[in-house]
């Protein structure tokens, strides 16, 4: 077991009948049957993803047959297995997140992890001026200048992606403050999945895990960059744990997309 970073590349993902309903086999039928509330296709396809994310990890990484997984969810809505595992399991974490085009997975063996990803493209209402306020990062004079003196907005916002993040290398910049003090115990991984995909994972110790006092570099994880799955790669593990119901099907067909966008006109 290791640390694990894994992107499934959801929006894109436009599934045929065999494998719509051969991934809702696969998961648990309470999961099946939330997945199939969502208004929109592309909130379905996010979730469905996310759980075979889980699944496959818990299979590969920890060995227990897909079919014998349980895994529940915790007060506050994070996922965990609920499996009756000891030992080297039970200090072995893992968080999905999903939005923009993509669901992401991170895991750690030995320390408490958390995922976010964060698609940067402008809201429809959002200037770039503003979006560079709410972005900025602590870039020097000197960065700002090159940003800045592109010949127009939009190649200063490309700029900017160039600077913030290089897509496929992971930063560790990144410190937390806990009322103005440096919090230790956390540790940032930032990775630019794309032109337009940034992603977060926290790192924190273990709570329980060790005696002493130390901080999370003592046990820190090598640097994992993201591995992009298709989705043979998602199911490659699969057992099924739930009949084929051909409705589901059929749902999924009925939802669009996403939200039509309204142009507002006056009358």
């Amino acid at each position: 077991m290791g640390s694990v970073r894994w992107a499934f590349p959801c929006a894109a993902w436009r599934p045929c009948r065999e494998e719509w309903l051969l991934a809702a086999r696969l998961v648990q039928p309470e999961e099946k049957d939330r997945i199939g509330q969502f208004v929109f296709a592309r909130d379905a396809k996010a979730a469905l993803a996310g759980r075979l994310l889980i699944r496959k990890l818990v299979a590969e990484k920890l060995c227990i047959p897909w079919n014998e997984i349980h895994l529940q969810r915790t007060s506050k809505g994070k996922p965990f297995l609920a499996n009756n595992v000891f030992s080297i399991y039970s200090s072995y974490n893992f968080n999905v997140s999903h939005q923009g085009d993509y669901a992401v997975l991170a895991a750690e063996p030995e320390l408490q992890v958390g995922i976010d990803i964060m698609k940067t493209n402008l809201p429809g209402s959002s200037s770039i001026p503003n979006f560079f306020h709410i972005m900025k990062r602590q870039f020097t004079e000197t960065e700002w200048g090159v940003i800045k003196s592109m010949g127009n907005e939009w190649m200063q916002l490309d700029m900017f992606h160039r600077h913030w993040l290089e897509i496929g290398k992971v930063y560790k910049e990144t410190k937390m403050l806990l009322d103005g003090d440096k919090e230790e115990e956390w540790m940032f991984e930032e990775t630019r999945l794309d032109d337009h995909h940034h992603v977060a994972v926290a790192l924190g110790k273990q709570e329980g895990f060790g005696q002493k006092h130390s901080d999370v570099c003592s046990m820190e994880p090598n640097q994992p960059q993201f591995t992009l799955l298709t989705f043979e790669d998602l199911v490659a593990s699969g057992i099924p744990v739930a009949p084929e119901d051909s409705a589901y099907w059929d749902n999924f067909c009925s939802k669009q997309e996403g939200p039509v966008k309204q142009n507002s006109h006056s009358r």
